[in-house]
């Protein structure tokens, strides 16, 4: 049961679809590709002191996310990255939240006369 499981995870890690369908409009070409991460495990418990049963368990996880394209245009191709908005977001939030955090140290600093100002 678990190498089934681990076996199945396998498979599906060495023939994972990295490149999609390509497709054309207006003359341009373009092959999505995605960035494929994933794993698995699992075990066998041997039979209790008492003689009574076995177990195993087992468990796998993928994760896919765009990564760009490959656009082809007549002899020349170019990779164009995907771009995930909310981790830019996410990114300019905490900058801010750091920006404000240093602001607000060297305003308590300042006011204790612990900084001097440059003149």
């Amino acid at each position: 049961m678990v190498m089934k499981v681990i076996d199945d995870v396998k498979e599906l890690l060495e023939h994972a679809v990295v490149f999609g369908q390509p497709y054309e409009k207006n003359g341009l070409t373009v092959i999505p590709a995605a960035r494929v991460m994933g794993g698995g495990g699992g075990g066998e418990a041997p039979a209790s002191e008492k003689g009574t049963g076995t177990g195993s368990g087992g468990g796998a996880g993928v994760q896919a996310r765009p990564a760009g394209a490959f656009v082809v245009k007549g002899d020349s191709v170019r990779w164009v990255p995907a771009v995930d908005a909310n981790r830019m977001i996410l990114m300019g939030q905490i900058l801010g939240i750091v920006a404000l955090l240093s602001w607000r140290s060297v305003a308590k600093a300042r006011a204790r006369g612990k900084v001097a100002t440059v003149k």
